[in-house]
């Protein structure tokens, strides 16, 4: 019930996207209740990033399996996604009301600025945990560098990530052996 519970509060309460989100759970699960660590975090958002479906659904549920189980997931992934389903129903039934609100356009505006330092506080702790040696630096700037400057998609990038790490591991395995 608390999986739901905080997930809810979550779903109400943050702002900007999937980023930000990650950026509560990691204060709440990985610094207050310490029931994962940044790695597991790290490791959650990735590979609900590479999922199709939504990144903070994904990530949401396999925190919750991996905490409480199948129950756990289902309560992560329905208090991550009620209040969203329901603000943006309500959104979209006043939505003629609201698209040339200058109010509306002002606080949105705020709203967008608050949010940029909170998902940049997320990527400044999850930096560490990411990048434990230059191996990692290296495949951190290549996919960078294949993000910005190629067309290849990101599950793509993602592949390539994980077979060069397999292939580093391999290769540190058989020199370790030597």
């Amino acid at each position: 019930m608390d999986i739901f519970i905080t997930f809810l509060k979550f779903g109400c309460f943050t702002f900007g996207g999937g980023w930000s989100i990650v950026a509560q759970i990691q204060k709440e699960y990985v610094e207050k209740k310490k029931w994962i660590t940044d790695e597991e975090l790290l490791d959650f958002t990735s590979v609900g990033r590479s999922l199709p479906g939504l990144m903070i659904g994904n990530t949401s549920v396999l925190f919750g399996y991996h905490t409480a189980g199948i129950p756990g997931a289902v309560c992560a992934l329905l208090g991550i996604t009620l209040p969203p389903f329901g603000i943006m129903m309500l959104v979209t039934y006043l939505y003629n009301l609201l698209k040339d609100n200058p109010y509306v356009d002002k606080a949105m505006v705020g709203v967008r600025a608050a949010v940029v330092p909170i998902i940049f506080s997320a990527l400044i702790k999850l930096f560490k945990p990411g990048l434990k040696d230059l191996f990692c630096y290296l495949m951190a700037l290549c996919a960078l560098v294949l993000c910005l400057f190629t067309q290849l998609n990101n599950v793509l990038i993602v592949l390539i990530g994980a077979a060069a790490g397999l292939i580093y591991m391999e290769g540190k395995s058989r020199n370790a052996l030597s």
